[in-house]
């Protein structure tokens, strides 16, 4: 990823309303935020949490209703008409259906943002054409048309055509929604590789934590309009504070998936006394201690382990584990006491209360589901 130094972008108490024909809608509210050159920052939230209207902000396709937008040192919002359409030639943006023109071929498509204003000569943009689609992996392409692309092919056409004016700055908005897994890993992978090789800086609008966490170096969780939770990637994913953060985390990280699986197992749901269903979040060094062996030597506990994983985050391993343990009297207590010591974050699961918070969840999607 390439080194994150001055700041690009600065968002200062933005506000976005609409005005509807009975009532005021704050979209974005009172959110400060700040990118540094060659950051890839993610802003995930779900739908309806403000992150498209903040990052359209951005390059004033909205306005705010207060606050200041700054990028590459100049304010956004003391610009209007030849200044401002200037100044977005430096912010290139990809949305989830491409916005290709299926009457034009790809290589005219990308051709697009060059036919006005730019000083290129015509035997100038073609080369930048075809260096663009060699840079996606389409240069054999030129000649087709939309239609004959897959969804893959097709945002890496809208990658290129974001890229013809040479940005700073490229902003995804949700571009890998429509994408099936595999797919969207390798648009991910190309936005990284443009990270790296030209310096690019990535904004990436995303309801999928998944996706944050296989490129960004920085993240920011919204939710009702405000950023709740920011930070770097490997914080906020080994100690966040939020519990919108905390589902997103477990969500990518198939924790909520394991854990309803192991509470609907009997011996789960019928723990003794001294006995705990805990999971344990760590990161960096705390994946290296010897944890769990030390929990018997140490304090006579016996862990039965149901569910782990250890991801590479930014370099440093990032790991969960699912686990009972057994005691006598508080020696569980004291050991969960002593992990936590270590650096390790516990969750301990009321078994009881977790099944009936699934219930819920699960009653509230059939009953949406039916309107």
């Amino acid at each position: 990823m390439a080194e994150a130094t001055s700041p690009i972008i600065e968002l200062k108490d933005i506000d976005v309303t609409f005005k509807e024909a009975d009532r005021t809608v704050k979209a974005v509210k009172d959110v400060n935020l700040q990118v540094n050159k060659g950051d890839i920052y993610g802003i995930v939230g779900y739908s309806g949490a403000g992150k498209s209207t903040l990052v359209r902000v951005i390059n004033q396709l909205q306005r705010q209703s207060k606050g200041t937008v700054t990028v590459s040192g100049q304010n956004l919002g003391n610009l209007s008409g030849k200044n401002l359409r200037q100044a977005r030639t430096k912010i290139g943006m990809i949305f989830q259906h491409f916005n290709l023109m299926n009457e034009r071929t790809i290589g005219d498509n990308v051709l697009f943002p060059l036919l006005l204003g730019s000083k290129l000569t015509r035997k100038e943009k073609q080369a930048k054409v075809d260096e663009l689609l060699d840079l996606v992996g389409l240069a054999d392409k030129k000649n087709d048309y939309p239609a004959q692309l897959s969804g893959g092919q097709k945002q890496r056409v809208a990658i290129a055509r974001a890229l013809a004016n040479d940005p700073e700055i490229l902003i995804s908005d949700e571009a890998t929604s429509a994408l099936d897994p595999k797919t969207t890993g390798a648009i991910l992978e190309l936005l990284k590789h443009l990270n790296e090789t030209l310096g690019l800086t990535v904004v990436l609008i995303t309801h999928e934590m998944q996706a944050v966490k296989a490129i960004c170096n920085k993240v920011a969780v919204m939710q009702s309009g405000e950023i709740i939770e920011r930070g770097d990637l490997l914080t906020i994913f080994s100690n966040p504070t939020e519990q919108l953060t905390k589902e997103f985390i477990e969500t990518s990280s198939q924790i909520d998936s394991a854990l309803a699986n192991v509470v609907e197992q009997a011996t789960v749901q019928n723990l003794g006394a001294g006995e705990q269903l805990v999971v344990l979040s760590y990161a960096g060094d705390s994946t290296e201690a010897p944890l769990i062996a030390q929990l018997y030597e140490k304090f006579h506990v016996t862990p039965n382990i149901l569910f782990g994983n250890v991801e590479i985050l930014q370099n440093t391993p990032v790991g969960t584990l699912g686990l009972v343990l057994s005691g006598v009297g508080d020696a569980v207590e004291t050991a969960l006491a002593y992990v936590a010591q270590q650096g390790v974050h516990v969750r301990r699961i009321n078994v009881a209360e977790y099944r009936a918070e699934l219930a819920r969840k699960a009653a509230a999607n059939n009953e949406e589901a039916t309107v």
